[in-house]
Parts: structure tokens; sequence; C-alpha cells
């Protein structure tokens, strides 16, 4: 085991280890870090490797790779993921969830079903709970189905911020004060935090969009948010993305994606709709 050590001089990340790096962390989560990302991702694998009490890449790279428990490699995904959003982002989609999605979604269900929702990347938990806020406070048939929340991430350390609920005045400077009051409590220290009805009403869970294993447990959801993730990911790694949130979908169901994002461009498995709110894709009934 590394033992941390102030005294540990962290060397320079070579041209080799780098590329090696790149191909292992892309094999594991389907990111691919550009020639123009190599300061950002050399400054997080030193962190890491200063922070553990490794004396060189090979060292690091190993317990990354061959770690039984994994802890090493989750805490290097923890690292290199960016997380960075807050509540309501994208609004005009949460208006097409209320207004034209779930009208379509439950014309012909009944008054007690359930409804499946899942955000994926969830980060530290602004959207799933924004989805959470905007159903209760804009559909007018919020009340009468299950509605059941997942919300999933890569990363553990922003899985467990979003079951905290905890977040600054940023985080909330585009919702009303009206909904925060309803929804959020003040801290102590002047921070909001989700109430805990809603809290425990959400499932948070830690998957792998691309690993099939894993993606197993997700299905018959009727609608997917997957925002601003394809972005980081290769053509194959996309499409790989694209299969999962179909085969994760119900027939009929909808995928929402973020607004430089086109699944046009990435599969042909999506009908594409084109409602007053936003544009969104169908998977074929």
């Amino acid at each position: 085991m590394a033992v941390p050590s102030q005294n540990v001089s962290i060397p320079p990340i070579s041209d080799e280890d780098f590329l090696k790096f790149r191909e292992y962390f892309y094999r594991k989560t389907g990111i691919m870090f550009q020639d123009n990302k190599r300061y950002f991702v050399d400054k997080r694998i030193q962190s890491q490797m200063e922070s553990g009490g490794f004396r060189n890449f090979r060292q690091y790279f190993d317990r990354v790779c061959f770690q039984s428990d994994g802890v090493e490699l989750q805490a290097l995904v923890n690292a290199m993921t960016v997380n960075e959003t807050y509540f309501y982002r994208e609004e005009y989609q949460l208006k097409c969830l209320v207004q034209s999605i779930l009208p379509e979604v439950v014309k012909n269900m009944h008054s007690g079903e359930t409804i499946k929702i899942w955000s994926m990347p969830c980060s530290t938990g602004e959207e799933p709970y924004s989805i959470a806020f905007y159903l209760l406070e804009h559909w007018s048939r919020v009340d009468d189905f299950n509605i059941e929340i997942v919300a999933s991430d890569i990363d553990t350390e922003v899985l467990r911020k979003a079951k905290l609920g905890l977040y600054a005045d940023r985080a909330v400077q585009y919702v009303s004060q009206e909904t925060v009051g309803k929804y959020m409590t003040m801290t102590r220290d002047g921070k909001f935090q989700v109430i805990d009805d809603l809290r425990k009403s959400i499932k948070f869970t830690q998957t792998n969009i691309i690993d099939a294993i894993e993606d197993r447990f997700y299905r018959g959801f009727d609608v997917v948010f997957c925002r601003n993730l394809l972005i980081y990911f290769d053509d194959l790694s996309r499409r790989e993305a694209a299969e999962a949130i179909f085969t994760a979908l119900s027939p009929g169901g909808f995928v929402c994606l973020g607004h430089s994002e086109s699944m046009s461009r990435i599969s042909s498995l999506f009908e594409l709709r084109k409602f007053p709110e936003a544009i969104v894709y169908q998977k074929p009934a």
C-alpha cells in the first residue's frame, strides 16, 4: 500500500504515459481526452499521485489498473469528470416535458400507473431535483401518477453531494423564491437544502452508461435526460451510449439531449420530434 508523504516529488507525465492513460480511461469510461486537455489531465493525475504517495506514474497506474476493489480507479474517475450545473438549466426542455412530452406519455395510461424518468448524468443533483420541482409546480396531472425519478452518474463523489441536496444561492438563482420556499430549507450557514421528502423520493445510483453489464438494470423509462454528456465521447462511445439509452427506454419513450448535441448525427434508432418548446428524440412505438 502506498503511504502518503509530504516529501514525494511528482515527476512529469511523459507523452507515452499520457497516451497509455488516455487509452485506458477511454476503455473504462468512453471519455476521450484530446491533446488540448493534456494540461488538465496531467494536473489531475499528479494530484492523485501526490495524495496517494505514489513516486512515479508506473506505480500509480498499476494500482489504478489492478487494485481489486477499484477504489483508486473510482477516485481517478471522480477527479477527471467535470461537474458544473445549476437548477432549471435549459428550462425550455422542462417546459417541453410538462407541456408536450408527458401528455403523449400518459395518453394511454391509467391513473396510478408509473412514469419513469432517468437523469443521466445527474452530477450533483440539480437536474433531477429541477425535474421534480417542475412537475410539482407546472404539471396539473402530477398527482394522478406514480412518478419515479432515477438519477445516475459515474462519479461517486457528486452522487454523495446529490443525496445531500445542499446548494449555494448561485445554484438556485433561476428558481423563483416561492418554489425555493416550498421545496428547500435554509441552513444555518446560508445554503439551501432540498426537503427530506423530495430527497428520499429520488433514487440515486452509480453507473457507467457504456458498461453493458451495469446498463441491464435500467429499463422501462418513459423519458431520459442525457444532457451534455455525449460531447465528451468519440463517435464509437456516442453510438454505444445511444444504444444504451434506446434499450433503457420503453417503446415511444423520449430522450432530451444538451442544446449542442444531436442524436441524428449519432444514431438512426430514434425519430426526431419537433415540439413547440424543444427538439427531442423518440424511440419508435
